[in-house]
C-alpha cells in the first residue's frame, strides 16, 4: 500500500509499505481508498514542524485523519460491514487501510456525495464546538477562524438554532462563511468590531465564541467578543508554533472579571441525562449524526472544495497551505481504489 509519510518540516513522501489484507482478524475491514481530505490548520502544523500534534507519533509520521474508502474484505466475526460499503474513517492519507471494525470508522448511508461525506469526522468536531459548550437554541455564537472546521461550525450554526457571525482575516473567507450559512461575517480588525457585535446582536452580546484558529491574536479576539458569563469552546491548539506572547491569555480583564467559561472542545461532552451509563453522542455516534444532515441535503461540506489532486501531488498541496494561499480551503486527495 502507498502512504503520506512526514520525515520533518516540510519534508512529505509517498512511500510503499506492506499491508497483510490477505489475514484479517476477526473484527477487521480491509477498505481501499476512494479520496482522502486534507485538514488545513493540524496537517499545516504538522508539515511546518511546528510542535508534534498530541496523540502522533514524532518524525517520521503518518498525516492526514480523514479518509472514505471502499470495504474490500471484513474478518469473520464482522457483521455491521460488507464488501462493497463506503465507509470514513478518522485514519491517514493512505491508499488502502486495515482497521478494527470498532475503531474510528463509520459506514456511509447511500445519496451522499464522496466529497461531503469524507469531511464527516471534522464536521462532528465542529458540532462537539457546541455540544461540549452546552449551546442553547437562539444564542448568538461567533466563529473564530474560517477554515474548514471553522466553517462547518457556522453551517451546522443555523441548523441547530444559533444566530451566526464569522469571524475572519479574509474577505474571501467571509464570502465563503456567507455561502454556507452565516448570517453575518466582520474581518477580525475590523475598527468597529464591538459596535457591529452589538447590532447583530441587539445589544445581547455573543452567547458563545467557537475558536478552531491557531494564533494568539485569534485567542485574544474570542476572549474580547463574547459577553460577561458567555463561554469560548477552543477547538484551536492556541499558540502553536506562534511567536512568545505580548499579552496575558488570562488577563483579569479578558477573563476573570468577565467571568466567562474556557471550554476545551476534547474528549466527551458529557451528557446531563445519560443513555445507560453511555455517551449518547460518542464520536462514532457523532459522525453518524452529521451523515444524517449530509443524507438530508442541509450540510455540504463539499460545497466548500476549492482542489482536487491525485494523491501523488500531495506534497504540492501541503506547500500551497504552508505559503498560507487563502483561496485554497477544502482540498481532495483522489486515489485509485483498485490500486493495490
Amino acid at each position: 500500500m502507498k502512504i503520506a509519510i512526514l520525515h520533518g518540516p516540510r519534508d512529505l513522501k509517498i512511500e510503499d509499505q506492506p499491508l497483510d489484507t490477505e489475514n484479517l482478524g476477526p473484527r477487521q475491514i480491509w477498505t481501499r481508498t476512494r479520496i482522502s481530505a486534507l485538514k488545513i490548520g493540524t496537517d499545516r502544523g504538522n508539515f511546518e514542524g511546528a510542535e508534534q500534534v498530541p496523540g502522533a507519533p514524532d518524525f517520521p509520521r503518518w498525516v492526514g485523519d480523514s479518509n472514505l474508502g471502499i470495504v474490500a474484505g471484513v474478518g469473520s466475526e464482522v457483521t455491521e460491514f460488507a464488501v462493497g460499503d463506503r465507509v470514513v474513517a478518522n485514519l491517514p492519507h493512505q491508499s488502502d487501510l486495515v482497521i478494527d471494525a470498532d475503531g474510528p470508522v463509520v459506514k456511509v448511508p447511500e445519496g451522499i456525495a464522496d466529497e461531503d461525506a469524507v469531511y464527516a469526522w471534522l464536521s462532528a468536531l465542529s458540532a462537539l464546538c457546541y455540544r461540549k459548550a452546552a449551546f442553547q437554541p437562539g444564542e448568538n455564537v461567533a466563529v473564530v477562524g474560517l477554515g474548514v472546521l471553522g466553517l462547518g461550525a457556522v453551517a451546522l450554526g443555523p441548523l441547530f438554532g444559533a444566530r451566526t457571525v464569522a469571524i475572519g482575516n479574509s474577505p474571501v473567507r467571509l464570502d465563503m462563511a456567507a455561502s454556507v450559512g452565516a448570517h453575518a461575517g466582520l474581518l477580525y480588525n475590523d475598527p468597529d468590531l464591538d459596535g457591529q457585535l452589538g447590532e447583530f446582536t441587539r445589544g445581547e452580546g455573543v452567547d458563545l465564541v467557537i475558536l478552531t484558529a491557531n494564533p494568539w491574536p485569534a485567542h485574544r479576539t474570542a476572549l474580547e467578543i463574547v459577553r460577561p458569563g458567555g463561554r469560548v469552546a477552543i477547538v484551536a491548539l492556541s499558540g502553536r508554533g506562534e511567536p512568545p506572547l505580548d499579552f496575558n491569555p488570562l488577563s483579569m480583564e479578558l477573563f476573570y472579571n468577565k467571568g466567562i467559561s474556557l471550554v476545551a472542545v476534547s474528549h466527551a461532552a458529557g451528557n446531563m441525562f445519560p443513555a445507560d451509563n453511555r455517551d449518547r453522542f460518542d464520536r462514532k455516534s457523532a459522525v453518524a449524526y452529521v451523515l444524517d444532515l449530509m443524507a438530508d441535503g442541509t450540510l455540504k461540506p463539499g460545497d466548500l472544495v476549492t482542489h482536487r489532486m491525485p494523491y501523488t501531488e500531495m506534497a504540492t498541496a501541503y506547500e500551497m497551505i504552508d505559503r498560507r494561499e487563502k483561496s485554497m480551503l477544502g482540498v481532495i486527495f483522489e486515489w485509485d481504489a483498485g490500486e493495490a
